[in-house]
């Protein structure tokens, strides 16, 4: 049973905190929290990463981006990361936290899984899409941890 989840990404202010916040609303008994593989420490989610979010009736405004630990890594059941890269960089520097580390896009494509795309610095358009993808597989991830 996965319990504890961490979801990572890069600087823990787009992706990620928008991913945990829509677990958390699928899955609100676990502990459901994220962090990032180069994280802006301290910064908020992204001006529209937030909006979407807000506008999805989701809270991301106590948000405080975090830079992962082997700690993290170490408590969490399940660690679900963008990329196929980013699980990659896991695998290297936790080689133990590698066989739980699994792509939030997993799911998507009918299976086959796809990367989910960084919109950090990029148009509304590339956070609207990347929004709809982080929308699908929580939903995907949801139906799946039951």
């Amino acid at each position: 049973m996965f319990e504890r989840i961490l979801v990572v990404c890069t600087g823990n202010i787009c992706r990620s905190p928008v991913a945990e916040a829509m677990l958390r609303r699928h899955a609100p008994e676990r502990s459901i929290g994220s962090a990032g593989l180069g994280a802006l420490v301290g910064e908020g989610v992204a001006p529209q990463a937030r909006a979407l979010a807000e506008a999805d009736g989701l809270d991301v405004s106590g948000h405080e981006a975090r830079q992962v630990t082997t700690g993290m890594l170490e408590q969490s059941d399940l660690v679900l990361v963008m990329s196929d890269g980013q699980r990659q960089a896991i695998g290297r520097n936790h080689p133990r936290a590698l066989g739980k580390t699994m792509r939030f896009g997993h799911w998507l494509d009918d299976g086959r899984g796809r990367d989910i795309p960084d919109p950090y610095g990029k148009s509304d358009e590339a956070f609207r899409q990347v929004h709809a993808l982080l929308t699908e597989a929580a939903q995907s991830w949801a139906e799946r941890l039951g």
